[in-house]
């Protein structure tokens, strides 16, 4: 540790800090345009000079490195002298459109000069003015406002991996660009308007939608992936404007994907907002009790083996417990979270989740992904794989990849095959990348959905845990083999036991006519249209997508900001979402629809409160503690095909996504092919 004295307070911080970080220390907001935490230092605006006692003159705190004994002073007459300069030469060419402008409110320029700006301009010389810039249907740009902080480029360079803004000319004719005038292609490009210091960088989708003042703000969770993104949901009315990631360093940092970000207009579209009732082959509108009648009536003789439940991949825990208890108390064996098929090890915990935590990536000396696109499975928890990348400096970071990765991960890797024979191969003595994970301290594996939905993946899986142990990825002190998911329910539902019970059938089982009565919870994800005919099926969800086009009764439920809920992300993390806005018409949270039908049909739930729903999920859920046991050598009976990538474009994986005019838009400039199969 280092001592510094700041405005006379002593403070210690850790050695190769920056002054400005010290001035943090010890209580004093420093202003800033340039500088942020999660980047590197550029330097660029000098907004943040203080005066260091013994220096011939002020200096920029942000990238002034410490010394034992220094002195700081932030607010002498000479600090407040040259950040007013500063701010005068930020200012000569700024357009003065703060009235119309989207950042208005929340822009930091704005709120500097409030403390340093002037109410006269000396400069008499014409305002230069900038060519907009075309980045894609997501990031609007007036970039004649920018001051060239630069922090868009080193964002796309540095967090996105894809670098695709810079700076052309110099001086006063000085840019920022794309070169080549095109879309954006990173799945996380929202984030560069939250760090962009002005309104150069603005969302195109909400523009001149709202004011920050006029949003409620709720904490919530991200459900378009399985990474548990910490959001705040600001609606107005009862329409959710705008979604912004919160900070958590254990999760997200302070990254959001682009699906998250964007795909809010999707709760306004193709909403099921009463309940519907399938009449001589049509559908009709009804009331709540007709539905429930007609659900009592189907279901009258039924015996259990013949009913069966599918829950899809944006539900919450509690409809989740609810709907198993209705199930199990009309004795159904027959229920499934697994849409896609994968199977999973659930004698433990740690063998279906990612057991090292998202964090553990910042520790990982050698990684090896099978299976998985984490580009696509979860923008954010890439960023983080990339960050450890660049840490680690080249190669320090071994990494190996079998299967398809579909596109650029944004760090380089080395491939090792397409399929279970690759891993095979692996797994042999001498293998040149088996040596650098056996030579790891900390080696990590992360298995992906495409090595889980396969029909040799039990086999596979097995495996994967071999490995794990043969190279110490899974020790008393590091547990390294992880599954990687996608679909936000999944975990959950993992530890609610929701799996077809002794002698009950799978998703695969349940189709064409293997059940008489199917319950689907927000299930759009498989192919409906491999349900027997006669089979009656009840949907219950927010969306008219692919479930609700099967139905026979439709019961319309909340979707994610319309709700309190429970989530459990990939890693097994607990986290709870809070109800932003009302759901549409006669819509109703799902657990309430659940115990409204249960009276119907006279197995009542037993309980009548969220509260007490939860004290039920603590009793419900898996509580395993057990260490894995070994697996054996992979089989001769695995199948030759490779691990497949999903082939969905990654902004049309669930129904709100697929109701999204703005995702459907960026699927159609980054996927074409993908948006016209999902019309």
């Amino acid at each position: 540790m280092v001592r510094v004295i700041v405005d006379g307070t002593p403070v210690d911080v850790p050695a190769g800090s920056s002054a400005l970080q010290a001035c943090e220390a010890a209580g004093k907001e420093i202003p800033r345009f340039c500088y942020h935490e999660r980047l590197s230092v550029a330097g660029n605006c000098r907004m943040c000079l203080v005066e260091v006692v013994r220096a011939p003159k002020p200096v920029a705190s942000c990238g002034f490195p410490v010394a034992e004994g220094m002195e700081i002073k932030t607010d002498t007459e000479v600090v407040r002298k040259a950040r007013r300069s500063v701010m005068e030469f930020l200012l000569i060419n700024h357009p003065l459109d703060c009235p119309i402008c989207d950042q208005g409110g929340e822009c930091d320029l704005q709120d500097q000069a409030y403390g340093y700006g002037s109410g006269v301009s000396r400069y008499d010389e014409p305002k230069r003015a900038v060519t907009d810039k075309n980045l894609g249907p997501l990031v609007k740009t007036v970039m004649t406002r920018c001051i060239q902080c630069t922090r868009c480029v080193r964002f796309c360079a540095e967090v996105a991996g894809t670098p695709e803004l810079g700076a052309v000319s110099r001086g006063e004719n000085m840019e920022i660009t794309t070169y080549v005038e095109k879309a954006l292609t990173s799945e996380l490009s929202g984030n560069l308007i939250d760090i962009c210091p002005v309104g150069a960088l603005t969302s195109k989708p909400g523009a001149f939608q709202q004011r920050p003042w006029e949003l409620k703000k709720t904490d919530a969770i991200d459900v378009m992936d399985a990474l548990g993104t910490n959001i705040q949901i600001q609606a107005r009315g009862g329409e959710v404007k705008r979604i912004v990631p919160r900070v958590n360093d254990e999760v997200n940092e302070e990254w959001l994907s682009d699906k998250g970000r964007f795909a809010i207009d999707g709760l306004l579209r193709r909403r099921l907002d009463r309940p519907w009732l399938k009449v001589h082959g049509k559908l009709q509108a009804v009331s709540w009790q007709d539905a429930f009648v007609a659900i009592a009536r189907r279901l009258e003789g039924v015996p259990g083996s013949r009913i069966g439940a599918i829950v899809g991949d944006l539900c919450d825990a509690e409809s989740m417990m609810a709907l198993r208890d209705l199930m199990i108390s009309m004795g159904s064996p027959n229920l499934d979270c697994r849409q896609d098929g994968a199977h999973y090890d659930v004698s433990d915990r740690a063998n279906y989740t990612f057991s090292s935590g998202i964090a553990g990536i910042d520790e990982a000396d050698a990684l090896l992904v099978i299976g998985a696109n984490p580009r696509h499975d979860a923008p954010v928890l890439n960023a983080r794989i990339r960050k450890r990348y660049l840490e680690a400096g080249r190669g320090g970071l071994p990494i190996g990849v079998i299967g398809d990765m579909g596109s650029d991960p944004t760090w380089a890797y080395e491939s090792l095959g397409a399929g279970a024979s690759a891993l095979a191969d692996l797994m042999a003595d001498g293998n040149p990348f088996l040596e650098k994970l056996k030579a790891a301290k900390r080696p990590m594996i992360i298995v992906g959905q495409g090595a889980l939905t396969r029909d040799d993946s039990p086999v596979v899986l097995e495996a994967c845990a071999l490995l794990a142990e043969t190279v110490g990825a899974v020790t008393d002190e590091w547990s390294g083999l992880n599954v990687l998911h996608t679909a936000a329910s999944r975990v959950a539902a993992l530890d609610l036991d929701f799996l077809p019970a002794e002698g009950g059938r799978s998703v695969r089982g349940m189709l064409s006519g293997g059940v008489d009565v199917l319950w689907l919870l927000g299930a759009d994800e498989f192919p409906v249209h491999g349900i027997g005919p006669d089979t009656f099926v009840i949907y219950q969800g927010h969306h008219g997508d692919a479930g609700a086009a099967r139905a026979d009764v439709i019961l319309p439920g909340a979707a994610y900001t319309e709700k309190q809920g429970t989530w459990v992300n990939t890693e097994g993390r607990v986290q709870r979402g809070f109800q932003a806005v009302f759901p549409p018409g006669e819509a109703r949270e799902d657990w309430r629809i659940l115990r409204a039908v249960s009276d119907v049909l006279g197995h009542t739930l037993p309980y009548d409160t969220i509260e007490a729903l939860r004290e039920r999920l603590q009793v419900g859920a898996r509580h395993v503690t057990a260490r894995r046991s070994a697996a054996e050598a992979l089989s001769d009976s695995v199948l030759s095909k490779p691990f497949a990538s999903s082939g969905a474009s990654y902004y049309l994986t669930n129904p709100i996504c697929r109701a999204s005019a703005t995702m459907q838009e960026c699927a159609s400039v980054h996927a074409p092919h993908a948006a016209v199969a999902a019309e």
